[in-house]
């Protein structure tokens, strides 16, 4: 693995949503084919790649719970969701070469590997691609929470974020058309301006561990490698010493 590299382990942040496209719902088939290819190309790099996506697409918890459904019932439904998508991207990955390993937090070994820290690092270090879904196995916390955790577990050096937004801005940009987009932001910025990034206690667990984050936008091809390269396509989320060592690493690069 090159030293070069700014991340040597990445966890990606991925949506249900991202995958269904055009469609409101379900599975896209061509989202798949890109989102694979460019996984892929970030692996080639010598990368180590872990995955949490989410089950917006299938089914989301607390819209369940919103329409009189009981709310930790509805999440593991929501988790199951996530089980879903999780299996279409690996047989997606491994139709294109990508050796792939799906583990869960809730235990069905009919079609996956239990969540186990250990085995996980194990397959990184081996070069595969590892899914985790089905959130962190627990009613009332977010596939966000999830990431930033498993982001720890597995020691990765960044979570990136794929969104549908070219980073974090001021206000919401679809709404306002003059809102102004950050670069970079400190945890406590996020928090304190309620930028809704990810969940509140996501930004906290990243805050209290040190686990930088990128948000950036997935639906321009080639941004997922960019990302996992450290370009600075999106918004910069850390401590103020890991901002400087961000803008630094960029002014030398440039």
């Amino acid at each position: 693995m090159s030293t070069s590299l700014p991340f040597k382990r990445i966890l990606l942040k991925i949506s249900g949503e991202a995958l269904q496209g055009d469609r409101g719902y379900g599975i896209s088939p061509q989202i798949l084919l890109s989102l694979g290819d460019e996984i892929r190309q970030v692996a080639s790099q010598g990368i180590q790649v872990a995955i949490v996506i989410g089950g917006g697409n299938i089914f989301r918890g607390v819209a369940g719970s919103a329409h009189g459904m009981d709310r930790a019932h509805a999440d593991y439904m929501g988790m199951l969701g996530t089980v879903i998508n999780a299996l279409a991207l690996q047989d997606g990955l491994e139709k294109i070469g990508v050796s792939t390993r799906v583990q869960t937090a809730i235990a069905m070994s009919s079609v996956a590997e239990p969540y186990i820290r250990r085995r996980a690092m194990r397959h990184l270090e081996k070069g595969r691609v590892v899914i985790f879904a089905a959130g962190t196995g627990n009613p009332y916390f977010t596939t966000d929470t999830a990431a930033a955790l498993r982001a720890m577990e597995i020691g990765a050096d960044v979570l990136l974020k794929a969104t549908h937004v070219d980073g974090v801005y001021d206000a919401d940009p679809k709404t306002h058309p003059n809102a102004v987009r950050f670069t970079t932001l400190s945890y406590m910025d996020v928090l304190q301006r309620d930028l809704r990034v990810m969940d509140t206690a996501a930004i906290s667990l990243c805050k209290d561990n040190s686990m930088p984050l990128m948000v950036f936008d997935m639906g321009k091809a080639g941004n997922i490698c960019k990302a996992s390269l450290g370009d600075p396509i999106g918004t910069y989320i850390g401590s103020e010493a890991q901002i400087r060592a961000f803008q630094a690493r960029y002014t030398e690069v440039t």
